[in-house]
């Protein structure tokens, strides 16, 4: 036994380890690699600790034998959600060129691993900026697999570290400055929040509760996070879910070469359907846009 292993409040071992792999793989398509065994230890010691177990095969075996609640916990424990807003700041001038392209008719978009919201929020920021109107004709849904980050997405919080980055003129614009003892937090303006409805996704699960066509799809840093089959998978229903002419959005570190039949690129980690993906979409008509839920203040 290594002094690390003994040092540890609870045993890990390699069978562990990799029966956590399978499970998330299984429920949630994410696929661990190796270097993550320390985080995985870290985070779901807090799930053995909260449950009162005191081996990992026992919180696993507690698992399977679990409703949705806990199973949603341990994705949230292992789910990674560093995000920040415009991250990737090249992305989002050519969202406003496009979303400008699209004229004054209903424009859907997605936010398919919208985390704290960060992401979500800066799309609807840009396409405020592009209409010059708080009351642009788009309409943002933004999902992601961990209801954690999506309560704090929805409420649009965030203390003023976070906003740093940003230009003071577009965190004047944007945000509210908290008082008293919202002090040291802004929230995101109402006009803004009300352009998004936020809502739990596992693009693992054979049902979504989005539907197209989408006239762009941000999934920025999420494929690198499944293997190759889960990858073409998704983005074959992405493809399904884009309007002729619409874009995918992927993360810097983020290649789609192995799904030229769905996607060619079209600029820096900027992907269009290609020829025989646009061919192979049906006829559809418009569905009407969604009005987003009313979030609650906090």
């Amino acid at each position: 036994m290594s002094q690390e292993t003994e040092q540890r409040e609870f045993l890990f071992d390699d069978t562990d380890f990799q029966q956590i792999r399978k499970m998330l793989y299984a429920h949630a398509g994410i696929n661990l690699t190796e270097r993550k065994k320390d985080m995985v230890y870290s985070r779901l010691s807090r799930r053995l600790r909260f449950t009162g177990h005191r081996t990992f095969k026992d919180y696993l075996a507690f698992l399977e034998r679990s409703g949705e609640e806990e199973w949603l916990a341990f994705v949230n424990s292992l789910t990674t959600n560093l995000t920040s807003f415009f991250r990737e700041p090249h992305h989002f001038p050519i969202l406003a060129e496009h979303v400008l392209s699209l004229g004054n008719r209903p424009i859907r978009l997605w936010c398919s691993a919208s985390s704290t919201g960060e992401e979500a929020y800066t799309m609807a920021m840009t396409v405020v900026d592009a209409f010059g109107s708080f009351d642009p004709p788009v309409q943002i849904v933004a999902t992601d697999i961990d209801t954690n980050v999506l309560n704090t997405a929805q409420a649009g919080i965030y203390s003023l570290h976070r906003l740093e980055k940003l230009p003071r003129e577009s965190l004047n614009r944007f945000f509210l400055k908290g008082k008293g003892q919202r002090e040291g937090y802004a929230r995101v303006r109402k006009e803004i929040r009300d352009l998004i409805s936020f809502r739990q996704l596992n693009l693992q699960d054979a049902r979504w509760p989005v539907s197209g066509p989408f006239d762009a799809i941000f999934c920025r840093n999420v494929m690198i996070y499944f293997d190759k089959p889960t990858q073409y998978k998704i983005l074959n229903r992405f493809a399904s879910l884009l309007e002729p002419h619409g874009l995918l959005f992927a993360g810097h570190s983020e290649c789609l070469h192995f799904a030229a039949d769905l996607f060619k690129l079209r600029g820096k980690t900027v992907y269009e359907l290609s020829p025989k993906a646009r061919g192979a979409l049906p006829g559809r008509p418009r569905p009407p846009i969604p009005q987003p839920p009313k979030p609650s203040m906090v």
